[in-house]
């Protein structure tokens, strides 16, 4: 039973100042990095190319990447924002409440359903009781240094992902080569992304790796064809 409490404690906490991105967090932005990135080396046509259009490519990759990694930066801290200010209405919700059945209903609704699913009715009018006995908290939301060190960590993943697929242009004077090994290099980032989420998630990590390549080279081709 003691284990419960801190669950919902946990949701309110990361609401109100552990706000670290998660292992999924990050390959995610990873891979939405490495994506945006090809779709502009996708683009590049190798039997033409010369000097002054590669470094216009590379040009337009890393704006591409800066402008979408501070996109997701700024969303993150309104994300976080929000939901602090979400768990900290729940919370004071709990704790002013009379009614035990909404009490009930506000506890379930902030753990996760798998504990959810495991607690008794006694569990849950204890979990709520000891919510409401807590001593006085600040009722402000607010963004903290973690907050800002979290975001910075989430433009610094979109945009370093450019760099993998950008060097082989960097170095390699050939344009045709440059690209195939740039895509060689895309693939296996998509692939140990998709591993890594498959080893995480205890499924299939192979699978998932090959299934995120998949993905990820029918989502660069899409963005290209629609004009992105």
């Amino acid at each position: 039973m003691n284990s419960v409490a801190p669950a919902f404690a946990g949701s309110t906490r990361a609401a109100t100042g552990n706000s670290a991105l998660s292992p999924v967090d990050r390959v995610s932005e990873v891979i939405f990095g490495l994506i945006m990135a090809l779709t502009f080396t996708g683009t590049l046509s190798v039997a033409t190319a010369d000097r002054a259009e590669v470094r216009d490519m590379l040009i337009g990759a890393l704006g591409c990447n800066i402008a979408w990694g501070l996109v997701d930066a700024v969303m993150f801290l309104l994300g976080t924002l929000t939901e602090r200010g979400r768990n900290l209405a729940m919370l004071k919700q709990v704790r002013k409440s009379r009614d035990e059945r909404r009490t009930r209903e506000l506890v379930l609704e902030a753990l996760p359903p798998v504990i959810a699913a495991t607690l008794t009715p006694a569990e849950i009018e204890s979990i709520g009781d000891r919510l409401s006995r807590l001593p006085d908290f600040s009722d402000r939301t607010q963004l903290t240094l973690r907050d800002f060190r979290t975001a910075t960590g989430v433009f610094l993943l979109v945009f370093l992902a450019t760099f993998p697929v950008a060097l082989p242009f960097l170095f390699i004077d050939q344009a045709h080569l440059a690209l195939r090994i740039s895509n060689g290099v895309a693939l296996v980032m998509l692939f140990l992304g998709g591993y890594f989420l498959g080893r995480h998630g205890m499924r299939h990590p192979w699978a998932s790796g090959f299934v995120t390549m998949a993905v990820g080279a029918v989502l660069v081709w899409a963005t290209i064809a629609l004009g992105g």
